[in-house]
């Protein structure tokens, strides 16, 4: 505001001296400082086209408009969100710039690295939930496992293995859950990234592979992969006839992947309700939320504060769980 005021009285000088091209240079300032004043930027930390990224895009055009902004996608991948944070972490506290990620940035890597380049629960301003996506089992069509109970019995009996997104992974967690439930031993393949394990499990390299329903919905509606058990506590619209671990006698198997959005700590707090206001309003509304039923993702806008009841409890949830198992980043 008391950059406008002085802008206004610079002008005024200007036009008693009639100095055009001076009047032309500042009235240019001031559109320039109005338009990024307008403009949120929204930094996601993995590549286009994965399910974090489609989800996050799918809330730009929604959020923008509730918003009366522009919203543009910076994605910066890497460090399993070192790098993201790191342009959240040089950007002014104002709330606008907003970091879009999964629970595995905040609420996994603390307990899976001893030297964390940040601390998500006193760098990180919560803003809202967005969504949340369970982990389904899913395994080749030529699998003998039509369930999850079957595919137990199958490790019992012969040494499987299933591949995951990398170590330490949500994928690779639900993993460790399920050996725990079952007491079987399945051994861990960990790949960089979701796609190169899906491919596998449709090969027949690896013997199943746990992911996020949407990534996942276009192979199980195709055919190319079968889904035999859900990591939640209900089953998913998208795929009502799959039944979940608890249902299936397995408790303890309840993996999953939520994504939400951060701000810079320190950001005021009323830009913060701001967004999550707006948040929640349009995750709530069709046509996104409809969007993101049919992908299999559950649209869960939250207030601040239940955001960082959930970060806590996960955090805590997903260290003992990395501890126990001493598993250590790659």
């Amino acid at each position: 505001m008391w950059t406008v005021v002085c802008l206004l009285v610079v002008i005024d000088k200007i036009i008693m001296k009639k100095n055009l091209l001076s009047f032309i240079l500042v009235c240019s300032c001031i559109l320039a400082h109005a338009e990024s004043s307008n403009v949120i930027k929204m930094v996601i930390a993995f590549p286009p086209g994965g399910p974090v990224d489609s989800t996050a895009r799918s809330l730009l055009e929604p959020l923008a408009k509730e918003l009366g902004v522009q919203i543009i996608v910076d994605n910066k991948p890497g460090g399993n969100g070192a790098i993201a944070f790191e342009a959240l972490s040089s950007s002014p506290a104002d709330g606008k710039t907003i970091w879009f990620t999964s629970a595995g940035a905040v609420a996994i890597n603390p307990g899976l690295y001893e030297k964390l380049a940040y601390n998500p629960q006193k760098d990180l301003a919560p803003v809202s939930l967005v969504a949340n996506n369970v982990e389904v089992l899913v395994v080749a069509p030529s699998s003998p496992a039509n369930n999850a109970v079957e595919f137990v019995a199958l490790a019992k009996k012969s040494d499987l293995s299933m591949g995951s997104s990398g170590t330490g992974s949500v994928p690779h967690l639900a993993l460790e859950q399920l050996n725990d439930a079952a007491n079987i031993k399945i051994v861990h393949i960990p790949y960089k990234g979701a796609a190169p394990a899906i491919t596998d499990v449709m090969a027949g390299h690896v013997d199943g592979f746990f992911g996020d329903i949407p990534g996942l919905m276009g192979y199980i509606k195709s055919g190319k992969l079968k889904a035999i058990g859900l990591a939640a506590d209900q089953r998913n619209s998208a795929i009502p006839d799959v039944k979940t671990f608890h249902e299936l006698g397995l408790k303890g198997v309840d993996t999953n992947n939520w994504y939400a959005v951060f701000v810079k700590s320190g950001t005021p707090k009323a830009q913060i309700d701001r967004l999550s206001e707006a948040i929640k309003k349009v995750v709530s509304q069709d046509p996104l939320k409809s969007k993101l039923l049919q992908s299999g993702s559950e649209p869960i806008g939250s207030s601040p504060e239940e955001l960082a009841v959930v970060l806590k409890k996960d955090t805590a949830k997903w260290t003992q769980l990395i501890k126990a198992k001493k598993i250590t980043a790659e």
